[in-house]
């Protein structure tokens, strides 16, 4: 198999997870870290033996990398996915795809010249590739509804930076940071929904930050009802949980857990994750995501995680938004 030679854009937090999965991969190489603090990018380049740099259009033009991994803030996403496809580059970044019906939609016109993978890592749960493959089966029929719960904790303190918790920069909230992955296993699980209406709160950051903390949907696709609730509001990180109410029974996702209940009674299947990796209260599948989209380009065959594949949950996302942007600015300016 050929080694890939790869750089990682943006030498934060996340960027951590993606450093460890390309390191243990094989058949990756890190050849560069940008970062616009220099300290940061050199940290990490240090770890790999490569070159840092604060400029990524300098770094393309010197290192020529098989590969970027965006793992910069959500405004920047899109112009720099451009920078490498206009290159000729595949790229691998972080979520959300974009953060506005014009990024999204040259997201889309990008996505023709470049193999471009989005980081929907939980699609890679064992628990939910179980569920899907029992839907598959239709032994418990066609699903009617799916319910979708996340409650977080995220304090001032993570909006101390210059990026979260703006509009411009972080493109929202809750929703578009911390629920976008409950809401893409939901659309999932429902179907291309047809209809959407959307609530949104600021409760405990008020006065913090322009955008929601707290997000509900009701969706329909056909006669399925969905529905989700997320909140960055709770005293601590709890495990999301979704319910998928099929005709003859129902499908519990929690932690690495799945759980059927049908009129026979219960059977549950556990899946333990690599304590290394992910979050303890959802899942670890960066380095199932991630080897996949390597193996994709490998074998030169279409990535699960490719842009098409998160049309429907950008639909609901940006339709969410449009409802109730103007509403929590009208909010925001009496505060």
């Amino acid at each position: 198999m050929k080694k890939f030679r790869a750089a990682i854009i943006g030498c934060g937090g996340i960027a951590g997870v993606h450093e460890q999965v390309l390191s243990e991969s094989g058949n990756c190489e890190i050849t560069a870290c940008v970062d616009i603090i220099p300290e940061r990018a050199k940290e990490m380049a240090a770890r790999n033996g490569c070159p840092a740099y604060t400029d990524m259009q300098e770094m393309l033009e010197k290192e020529h990398p098989d590969t970027v991994h965006i793992c910069t803030p959500h405004y920047l996403h899109v112009q720099q996915i451009k920078a490498a496809a206009e290159k000729g580059i595949a790229v691998f970044s972080e979520k959300p795809p974009a953060v506005n019906h014009e990024q999204w939609e040259e997201l889309q016109k990008l996505s023709e010249k470049v193999p471009i993978g989005i980081c929907f890592q939980n699609r890679y749960n064992p628990n939910v590739e179980k569920a899907e493959e029992i839907l598959r089966t239709g032994t418990l029929g066609p699903v009617a509804g799916v319910r979708s719960f996340m409650t977080w904790r995220r304090d001032a303190g993570y909006y101390s930076d210059e990026w979260h918790g703006k509009w411009v920069t972080e493109g929202g909230g809750a929703l578009i940071n911390q629920a976008i992955h409950t809401l893409d296993l939901t659309v999932r699980f429902l179907g291309k929904p047809d209809t959407v209406e959307a609530g949104m709160q600021n409760h405990h950051l008020r006065g913090i930050t322009e955008t929601e903390d707290t997000v509900e949907l009701f969706l329909t696709s056909g006669e399925k009802r969905g529905l989700l609730y997320g909140s960055c509001a709770y005293v601590t990180d709890e495990p999301v949980v979704i319910d998928i109410r099929t005709e003859k029974g129902n499908i519990r996702l929690e932690r690495d857990i799945l759980e059927i209940q049908t009129a026979e009674g219960k059977e549950r299947f556990v899946f333990p994750e690599d304590p290394k990796l992910g979050k303890s209260y959802w899942g670890a599948g960066h380095k199932r995501c991630i080897n996949d989209f390597y193996r994709s380009l490998a074998e030169g065959k279409p990535y699960r995680n490719d842009v098409a594949s998160c049309e429907n949950t950008m639909s609901v996302l940006l339709a969410a938004y449009d409802q109730n942007r103007q509403k929590l600015q009208k909010e925001r300016t009496r505060i």
